[in-house]
């Protein structure tokens, strides 16, 4: 077979649009296409964080046949080459790390394995769950894919369980049924205020150690008038998804960790005080966003910090590479924000997404084996290490890779080892906290109408008790609709 070496490097910063979930053809893959837009997007989308020079450094190692990776892979295949065959690879590639680290780790392994071609469908920065349902929608599930609403598609009966082999290389997992169908790409993605420490150094700031003391130190901030607290990226709703689960966290989670089940049960709703809570807290902090913010793609955030526009944003880790890579030279701090109650709830540990393989393409021999051979050559540690430094990423497998990790991402381990609370994100549950289909971008939505005061809380609340019971209609994990 002809090798290729496929190389689809995007140029430029493109916004992901309304971001929410992630086929084949036939009636289950329409069942996913439908179910399938209620996903996280923005905290997987971003993990990694290897700059060029490191990939270069990798290139040169495998030309030169000094490569570990390199060496690694001819020990893998070594008596057991592979069979022809041609691999489909999709990821969301909203994030620029994402796309160099991944194009990275494909051509080192077509050009390791010739006779199988892995080629990546690019998602051009758009909305990721709305591409996967569509490729679902017309036969063209890729082979090989980032998985975001896994429990859609393992439900819809789109994806192969991993073997034992693939399973064991990582420290946690979530299986389904006994069933694992996804290998996590990282730790959950750990959000933080990311900060300019030469604007609070010069300006005699200090890192909060409470939450009054955050809200203090943007009203500070704010009233100097050379730059915004806070810089937003609204434009992408999943952007908003970042700040509302730090409230929905710190108001609704601390008192009822099930609160979704019981709303699913009846004995709760969203007009809980509890929700109001969350609408009214996260108005106060967001009047400290930047002019336009609901305009602002999460793309151009970058840019606001690095042009001394804003002095702080709410992101996860994989920023870190973003600003490095834009400015060098910019000093920056990061803290986690303190709960009212005093306590410390962060994102992190593993998650139900990851890197997962169709069902159709594991009814093909040749693809499973080059699907699976493709897996294991990703965490492989040089492999890995160029994804996980590329996006600041929290390595989930037990044969970590040697990275060199910055200042800021050893605060964020740190953070996250002596964290009070350390979970997923409110959307990416599953079980009887699973949300159904669109609720997610829908609350996303609301929220923005709150905050820009064309709704208020009340009225918000009551569409969000609308739209959920017509999602239960659909979707209820405890009756058992949505779930064959």
């Amino acid at each position: 077979m002809k090798r290729k070496i496929i190389s689809s490097l995007l140029a430029g910063a493109l916004a992901l649009g309304t971001l929410a979930g992630c086929g084949g053809g036939g009636s289950a893959s329409g069942s996913a296409a439908s179910q399938a837009s209620g996903s996280q997007e923005a905290q997987s989308s971003a993990a990694s964080e290897a700059g060029s020079g490191a990939a270069e450094a990798s290139q040169a190692e495998q030309s030169s046949g000094t490569s570990e990776a390199g060496s690694s892979a001819e020990q893998s295949s070594a008596g057991t080459e592979l069979e022809a065959a041609e691999l489909t690879f999709i990821f969301a590639d909203g994030d620029e790390g994402a796309k160099e680290s991944m194009n990275e780790i494909v051509n080192r392994f077509n050009e390791q394995n010739p006779n199988v071609t892995v080629t990546i469908e690019p998602g051009n920065g758009g909305a990721y769950s709305e591409l996967l349902k569509t490729k679902d929608s017309v036969g063209e599930f890729p082979d090989v894919m980032e998985m975001r609403d896994t429990a859609v598609y393992v439900r819809a009966g789109k994806l192969e369980p991993l073997s034992d082999e693939i399973v064991s290389l990582f420290k946690t997992t979530t299986d389904f049924d006994g069933q694992v169908y996804t290998a996590p790409l990282a730790g959950e993605n750990t959000n933080g205020i990311i900060y300019n420490k030469k604007y609070f150094d010069d300006n005699g700031l200090t890192e909060p150690t409470t939450y009054d003391e955050f809200l203090e130190l943007c009203k500070t901030i704010k009233d100097k008038g050379d730059m915004a607290p806070l810089v937003v990226g609204g434009q992408d709703i999943w952007h908003m998804g970042f700040w509302f689960h730090k409230v929905y966290n710190d108001q609704v989670l601390s008192q009822d960790p099930d609160f979704i089940e019981h709303c699913y049960d009846g004995s709760k709703d969203f007009s809980d005080e509890t929700v109001k809570k969350t609408f009214e807290e996260l108005q106060n902090i967001l009047q400290y966003a930047q002019d336009g913010w609901s305009s602002t793609p999460d793309a151009q955030i970058t840019t606001f910090m690095v042009n001394d526009m804003a002095a702080m944003m709410y992101s996860g880790t994989h920023m870190f590479s973003q600003i490095s890579d834009a400015a060098p030279d910019f000093e920056m701090g990061w803290f986690p924000i303190p709960s009212p109650d005093g306590k410390v709830r962060l994102v992190g540990g593993g998650g139900i997404g990851g890197l997962a393989i169709s069902a159709e393409a594991a009814q093909d021999p040749a693809k499973k084996a080059a699907a699976e051979a493709f897996i294991k050559f990703f965490y492989e540690p040089d492999n890995y290490k160029v994804y996980c430094e590329k996006l600041s990423a929290i390595p989930a497998t037990v044969e970590q890779p040697t990275m060199d990790v910055s200042e800021q991402l050893q605060e964020v381990i740190d953070a996250t080892n002596s964290a009070d609370e350390l979970a997923p994100m409110w959307n990416g549950r599953s079980g009887n906290n699973e949300l159904p289909p669109d609720f997610r971008n829908f609350t996303y939505k609301t929220l923005i109408e709150v905050l820009q005061g064309t709704r208020d809380i009340d009225s918000a609340c009551d569409e969000l008790n609308k739209t959920w019971k017509v999602g239960m209609e659909s979707f209820n994990p405890l009756t058992g609709v949505g779930l064959e």
